[in-house]
């Protein structure tokens, strides 16, 4: 029996036993008519799936997000391994477990990324901007300098939020040196920082920070709509021009470029339009970044749904 195994080091004829995430996961009906479990366990390593035949609880949809404790046998299935659980349970007062083995973080060194953030942020000349940027920075530095950017795709995990607006910033002000005649810098350096803050209303978290699911708010309205909103509010608050105003809650709203994409409108303005490339180029890379792990050089990935393809590795 292998305790608490990395799932990235599960291999089919293990025995194991440990604390792993329950991701998510629902009790469904065989077409028989008996109940099995079926979801997925996630460590910092990555994820796996998981069944359990014949299944009369605790554990359940309600639980995702949640630390469980399991023992199981590990299998191939379609090339994948998959645990086969034979118990499974929410984790207890007195169980002892590394949370940090088990939630997925950013890759960076969070306190000098928020630094950067902050020193970017107090860099904007103008007033407004600077003014509605540093307040919302101050009203929820602290989540979102925590928060996973995603529930999964891209920066879904811990810090994935600050991870992806720092390099989105980063990118911001080279391209807007680059194009000194055509973009306002401090209006594309706002509305970057500010485009998924609404990120912190629109999830709901695990009690390890990772994303379980979407609020009512989040559901209804969308981080877009919610943000939007949230820098109107401000900007009527500290008494900035309405066509500022207008021009941040633009690129908010159109920041994902194509209604397909979900955005509310498309970019009408060369910032709006840089925004929506910007957040593009960021997300596409960290897709390549989390597909790329673990693959083998010469060789290609499954299909990533995110890009419609597989990818390749080089050398």
């Amino acid at each position: 029996m292998e305790y608490n195994p990395a799932i990235a080091d599960m291999r089919a004829g293990m025995s194991v036993e440990g604390f792993y995430i329950f991701k998510e996961g629902s009790v469904k009906l065989t077409q028989a008519g008996k109940p099995f479990l079926s979801g997925t366990l996630e460590d910092k390593s990555g994820t796996i799936e998981l069944k359990s035949w014949d299944y009369a609880g605790p554990v359940g949809a309600d639980d995702a997000g949640h630390v469980v404790k399991v023992r199981g046998e590990i299998a191939d299935y379609r090339g994948a391994p998959q645990i086969t659980v034979s118990r499974i349970r929410r984790a207890k007062e007195g169980d002892v477990y590394r949370v940090a083995d088990l939630v997925p973080t950013a890759p960076i060194d969070r306190d000098a990324a928020m630094r950067e953030v902050r020193r970017l942020v107090s860099s904007i000349g103008d007033g407004d901007y600077r003014g509605i940027a540093e307040s919302l920075l101050a009203e929820r530095g602290e989540a979102f300098a925590v928060i996973p950017a995603a529930k999964s795709v891209h920066h879904g995990f811990v810090g994935g939020l600050l991870m992806h607006t720092s390099s989105m910033l980063k990118i911001a002000d080279f391209l807007a040196g680059l194009y000194p005649e055509t973009v306002n810098r401090d209006l594309l350096l706002a509305g970057t920082l500010l485009h998924d803050f609404a990120k912190t209303e629109e999830f709901a978290f695990s009690e390890l920070g990772l994303v379980t699911d979407y609020t009512a708010r989040g559901k209804l309205l969308g981080h877009l709509v919610m943000g939007a909103d949230s820098v109107r509010r401000t900007a009527e608050r500290l008494g900035v021009p309405e066509e500022k105003t207008m021009l941040l809650c633009h690129m908010i709203l159109s920041h994902h470029g194509e209604p397909e994409f979900g955005a509310a409108v498309r970019p009408r303005f060369a910032e709006a339009d840089l925004l929506s490339l910007i957040d593009l180029i960021d997300s596409r890379m960290e897709i390549y970044r989390e597909s790329l792990d673990g693959l083998e050089a010469g060789a290609f990935s499954q299909k990533i749904f995110a890009l419609d393809k597989d990818i390749y590795r080089h050398e």
